[in-house]
This record gives structure tokens, C-alpha cells and sequence, in this order.
């Protein structure tokens, strides 16, 4: 017998032919669902190869351009307009969901107030992990990091490898804003102005937080048995990678403290910044001197540097901004 779907639709944005063995491996990781989804929607942004590409080698889903702004906000736009489910999940082109992912997603919103369901992401090393990565940074290679809840909990926001949201909420805000976030394209390629202008991420946060100022009550849950696995290539587990993305976090938290209120834009950060992070570089000291791991020591530096390139390229997001306000 052929399972029922749920009224739940699943959209998956690509970008680059690079990643086409991970976007395959998305696709058929929500093709064989316990629940299955009413329907698969594969956005391309903006490439025309991958497009047809897409189109000629994936069958049981459907195919759209990104018909909005270049970069991650325009296509996830476009990919829930054209969903039809009442709650729409979304999925990395290089995440893979385990088999009772949407199950799980979807047994949250029993409770009316729910907006939206966001899920544990596991890292998938395609290299060995670095031994000086904390794991309070799992954040930079976008996926869950030591700090958040370790049992289902409301939350400010959701992370977007690994997220859902009522269609109806996306309606009643507009969607995602498509002058904020990532046009991962250009994210190797802007020589000085890269260090000027904000890449990677943030839109689902920026989200998130409208929804909670414009819509009172509505609120965000953290689901620990919704589960995907995120790749992570060799360039992720790069020292070069961690500085710069830090450092694009910093702006980020910049352009969010712009559109709302420091209040809101930094309510996590300052749990995260005070008990987290100071915990992790005793942690690693102590692994070093009581239990001879002497990569502790290099874990509990990345802490200590994250965190001040972090404020680095807030204060450069935070003064740039007040210029361009000023001219």
C-alpha cells in the first residue's frame, strides 16, 4: 500500500553543478521518507546548465528557477510559492535528512503557536575533523553546536540547513528578505570588498525574528529528533575558512542589529558569548592538563579568536553601516 502524504511540502535550493552528487543524495534522501512529502521542489538560482541538468536527471520532482534576486533568500522564495503543502520544510542541496526527518518535523505543530520546527544537523566529514575546531563553532560549518538545547525547546530562530515553517506564516510576512543574506556564488570571488560585505547566512535568522515582532505568540521550536546530516567538504575544516566566517558572522549580526533592535539581534549571542564559550576554553585547557589531549589547548585558542574576529567584523559591519547611513 502506498503511505499517505502529509501536508507538508520540501524545497531544496541549488546553485552550482559542484554540488550535484549532493544534490542527488538530498532528493533521494526525502523521496524515501516515512512520511512522505506532497511535494519536492529543487530551485535553481540562476543556472541554466544545472537547471537542465536537474530537469533531465531527477524525476518525481518539481523543477524551478529561482525567479527572484540572486542568492538563498530569492530562491527559497520562489521554491515555497510554488509549494503546495500548508507547511513547508527546507533542506541544503548538500544535507542529507534521515527517514523519519519529516515525520518528526511535522509532529510539532500540533501546537497552534508553533511557527516553525527546526532540527539537529549533524556534520558529515568528507576529511577528518580538525582537531582545534571546537565544538562550539559547529555553527561555521552549519550545523549544530555545543551551547543549544539538548531536549525540544523554543528558540529565537531556526538554522536553514535543517528547518520549517507554516506556509501561512510565510505569507503573512512576505517570505524571506531577498536583500539580506548569501549569494554563495560570489563568496570566494570580491577580493577587498569580501571583507566589506556580508555573505553567508542569517536570512532564516533575520526571518525569524520579524515573525516574532510582527506576529505576538507565534513561536520557534528546536526539534533534537529532527534529523540531517550536513556535508562538510575539505575546505570547511580549513583554518583560512574559519577566520573568514567568523568574521562574515560578525557583519551579519551588523545588519541584523540595522533592521531590529540589538535586543532582539543579540539575545542568544550574549548567553552563547557569556556561559558557552567561556566553558569551552576551560574545557579545552583541561583536556590539554588532566587528560593529555593536546589539541585541547589549540580548541581553547579558536575559541578565544572566533569570538574576536567575530567582534572584529561586527564593529567593521557596525561603523560601515554608519557611514552609509551618513553619505
Amino acid at each position: 500500500m502506498t503511505p499517505v502524504s502529509y501536508d507538508i511540502s520540501v524545497v531544496i535550493c541549488a546553485y552550482t553543478e559542484k554540488r550535484w552528487n549532493e544534490v542527488m543524495a538530498a532528493v533521494t534522501s526525502v523521496q524515501h521518507q516515512t512520511l512522505p512529502a506532497k511535494d519536492i521542489i529543487v530551485v535553481v538560482d540562476h543556472n541554466p546548465i544545472l537547471l537542465q541538468r536537474v530537469k533531465e536527471h531527477i524525476s518525481e520532482v518539481t523543477v524551478i528557477e529561482n525567479s527572484g534576486d540572486k542568492g538563498l533568500s530569492g530562491a527559497r522564495n520562489s521554491g515555497w510559492r510554488t509549494a503546495q503543502g500548508a507547511i513547508v520544510a527546507f533542506l541544503d542541496d548538500d544535507a542529507i535528512a534521515a527517514p523519519d526527518w519529516l515525520e518528526n518535523l511535522v509532529a510539532c505543530y500540533a501546537d497552534p503557536e508553533i511557527a516553525g520546527v527546526g532540527g539537529k544537523i549533524l556534520p558529515l566529514w568528507r576529511a577528518p575533523r580538525p582537531g582545534w575546531l571546537p565544538h562550539e563553532f559547529n555553527w561555521v560549518i552549519g550545523c549544530t553546536y555545543r551551547g543549544l538545547p539538548t531536549e525540544n525547546t523554543r528558540i529565537r530562530n531556526v538554522i536553514g540547513a535543517n528547518m520549517s515553517m507554516r506556509r501561512s506564516i510565510l505569507e503573512a510576512v512576505g517570505g524571506f528578505r531577498e536583500s539580506f543574506g548569501c549569494d554563495k556564488s560570489t563568496d570566494t570571488s570580491q577580493g577587498i570588498l569580501k571583507w566589506f560585505n556580508h555573505y553567508a547566512g542569517d536570512e532564516e535568522t533575520e526571518f525569524c525574528i520579524r515573525v516574532s515582532e510582527q506576529l505576538p505568540g507565534s513561536a520557534w521550536l528546536y526539534a533534537t529528533t529532527a534529523i540531517v546530516q550536513h556535508q562538510v567538504s575539505p575546505e570547511r575544516t580549513r583554518w583560512g575558512y574559519f577566520v573568514w566566517r567568523c568574521y562574515d558572522e560578525g557583519l551579519g549580526k551588523a545588519n541584523l542589529v540595522k533592521l531590529h533592535n540589538a535586543s532582539a539581534a543579540l539575545s542568544s549571542e550574549r548567553n552563547y558569548t557569556l556561559k558557552v564559550l567561556p566553558s569551552g576554553v576551560v574545557r579545552g585547557v583541561a583536556d590539554t592538563f588532566l587528560r593529555f589531549d593536546h589539541t585541547g589547548i589549540l580548541r581553547a585558542g579558536a575559541i578565544v579568536a572566533g569570538l574576536a574576529i567575530t567582534i572584529i567584523g561586527y564593529l567593521v559591519g557596525s561603523i560601515s553601516l554608519r557611514l552609509e547611513r551618513a553619505s
